[in-house]
């Protein structure tokens, strides 16, 4: 995020950019990672989020960022179910609030996504929106953004754009069984994704054995009963792949690329920067990004953007989705870059993951644990655990990030810290 004005960083999890709202478990699940937003506070930043922050939390970010406690408002919204982050606001009777704090100092709304909703909010505290110069600038980009926030306006755009894809098909739920049986007759197994949808929610795998029979193939309620749904060959995937740009007026530009770690589909954690088995990929990767960013840019869109892809077996990439937003690691990295700056290592490794440790641990006990095990970030030394998203709701389930000056000693740094917090299967 570059330097501007005091930002109202807008943590909206709550979002139909990706998911439909009646997906409410999912999005109220997702809706925990807010937290993590407190690294791009800055002194004279808001806050809006959706979950409470711990006091232990917050004073261990400000310590880390050298920000003044006092320099910054962090305005917790009381919960209103499933519903958009701005929605929640108006219902707890804070807009005034908001508009009071950001007043008229130049300030913009930062929103993880961009949305109607956020839209809304910024003409209604009269701010812009970051990085757009007016509110109608961003809204002149939300078409845009919301297509290609969708697996079909994807695959559309990406193959007119000349990207590698996965063999397959756009359908409706009705038609998506018979177009999983055609593709099946040349592809061992198919992956069968809804149209709107992030971090895998939704996704299947369906072999032939499962269709053998005259078997049915379920698929999740999400997109309702005429909703679309994308059907490709499962590729023999070695690593699943991003690379992470920013649409800006001087252009589109790379900011950083890792490998994906993934359960069935389900993204659980990133590391940076590509491994060396798939590093021959990253040429590639940033043409299609650049293709795609200066797509973005001449529809109106600014601002940061995902594009993920596969690697196969023979070492092969495709292009798989685009996250026209903020991703799960876009704030990482920002805070991985705020804090190495300055430090030996300009560009270190780094990644962020999940582990269950085997009883539960408030935020003081678990960095007491880390700085016990000399495990604990060292701004001196530009590396170490950052326990990025404050403390889990069940004590059990840590988010962290490791940040050191390679690949392999984040690695040994991870291994370290299953041992030292007893997660499970570590």
């Amino acid at each position: 995020m570059t330097e501007t004005g005091p930002i109202v960083v807008f943590a909206n999890f709550l979002s139909d950019l990706a998911v439909d709202l009646n997906e409410g478990q999912i999005l109220t699940q997702w809706a925990q990672q807010a937290p993590r937003k407190a690294w791009l506070l800055r002194p004279g930043d808001m806050f809006v989020t959706p979950v409470p922050l711990s006091r232990e939390f917050l004073r261990y970010v400000y310590d880390l960022t050298g920000v003044p406690p006092e320099s910054v408002a962090v305005i917790e919204v009381p919960p209103a179910g499933p519903v958009p982050l701005a929605r929640a606001v108006r219902e707890a009777g804070l807009v005034e609030h908001v508009r009071t704090l950001a007043g008229d100092r130049g300030a913009a709304l930062l929103p993880t996504a961009l949305d109607a909703s956020a839209i809304a909010f910024a003409r209604d505290i009269g701010v812009a929106v970051h990085p757009y110069p007016t509110v109608e600038a961003a809204e002149a980009a939300l078409r845009m953004t919301m297509l290609l926030n969708t697996k079909t306006g994807f695959r559309e755009t990406a193959g007119r754009l000349g990207m590698r894809l996965p063999a397959g098909r756009m359908c409706r739920r009705p038609e998506t069984e018979g177009v999983a049986r055609e593709l099946l007759r040349d592809h061992e197994c198919v992956v069968v994704k809804p149209d709107r949808s992030a971090g895998g929610h939704g996704m299947r795998f369906v072999s032939r054995d499962d269709l053998r029979g005259g078997a049915s193939m379920p698929l999740d309620t999400v997109g309702g009963p005429d909703g679309l749904w994308v059907v490709e060959e499962r590729l023999d995937v070695a690593e699943s792949v991003s690379i992470q740009l920013e649409v800006a007026a001087s252009g589109t530009r790379a900011l950083f690329s890792g490998a994906m770690r993934t359960v069935q589909g389900a993204f659980t954690g990133y590391a940076s920067p590509l491994p060396p088995s798939c590093a021959h990929v990253a040429e590639e990767l940033e043409e299609w990004g650049t293709a795609l960013g200066r797509h973005l840019a001449g529809h109106g869109y600014a601002g940061p953007f995902g594009l993920d892809g596969l690697v196969d077996a023979d070492g092969v990439a495709y292009a798989s989705e685009s996250n026209i937003r903020r991703t799960a690691t876009t704030t990482p990295h920002t805070m991985v870059t705020r804090l190495t700056a300055g430090s030996a290592e300009p560009h270190p490794a780094w990644s962020v993951a999940k582990g269950w440790t085997r009883s539960p641990m408030d935020f003081d006990g678990a960095l007491a644990r880390l700085r016990a095990s000399r495990l604990a970030f060292d701004p001196d030394r530009g590396e170490g655990v950052v326990l990025y998203a404050d403390a889990p709701p069940d004590g059990r389930s840590w988010r962290y990030a490791v940040i050191a000056g390679s690949a392999g000693d984040v690695e040994e740094q991870e291994d370290a810290l299953a041992e030292v917090f007893e997660f499970e299967g570590g």
